[in-house]
């Protein structure tokens, strides 16, 4: 299968107790502003919510940039909140290739 028409990024994660679902939606909007949205072959991203579980998803135009991404993540000045706010343990990601 073609690997040029791009990644989709899917990750899956539930708040951790006593995290509120606003507070989170405003860190992870600062994530996406500050961090995501800069990184090269960044296209597209949105978040949702059900409950407790939030779902994002990342359009990358490769896998490259998804990964130099997500390995920059950690120096990005809200990850650490980010990821104090989230139950690491139900934290899922899995990258899909664009066939069309």
């Amino acid at each position: 299968m073609a690997r040029d028409k791009g990644v989709v990024e899917i990750v899956t994660m539930d708040l951790k107790d006593g995290v509120s679902a606003e507070a989170f939606a405003v860190v992870d909007k600062t994530i996406e502003d500050q961090h995501v949205r800069k990184q090269p072959g960044f296209v597209s991203r949105e978040t949702g919510v059900s409950g407790n579980k939030w779902l994002v998803i990342v359009h990358w135009a490769s896998a490259d940039a998804a990964q130099a991404s997500m390995d920059t993540f950690a120096n990005a000045p809200a990850a650490a909140q980010f990821m104090g706010m989230i139950d690491a343990s139900s934290m899922m990601m899995t990258r899909f290739d664009v066939v069309r």
